[in-house]
């Protein structure tokens, strides 16, 4: 029964896959066709197909670098933070904690 719920996921996840690669493919010919139609040009479908295709296989690659630039900036703009900033946020943080450590009691 686990193995039918996991098959049926699975292409489930395919089938998104499928509509995401040819909503991706519908963007990349049109963009190209706008392109060359501007530059006064005529793209071939066999060109436009091999390049959606192309930059299809190449988006994944493009969003990891990209990710890891903007983890470099991130670490870049953390280490410039002046540490009397960053001591000052932790304190705050330490503050709301203790906070809500605390429980009170009514005197009876």
């Amino acid at each position: 029964m686990g193995s039918d719920m996991e098959r049926d996921d699975e292409e489930e996840e395919e089938s998104v896959s499928e509509i995401l690669r040819d909503r991706f493919r519908l963007s990349t010919i049109s963009i190209a066709e706008a392109e060359g139609k501007k530059n006064g040009m005529q793209i071939s479908e066999p060109i436009v197909a091999c390049v959606s295709d192309l930059a299809f296989k190449y988006a994944p690659h493009r969003n990891d670098h990209l990710a890891a630039s903007l983890r470099s900036i991130s670490n870049e703009l953390k280490a410039k933070e002046p540490q009397s900033e960053r001591k000052r946020k932790k304190n705050t943080r330490k503050e709301d904690k203790s906070n809500a450590d605390v429980h009170y009691i009514a005197d009876p």
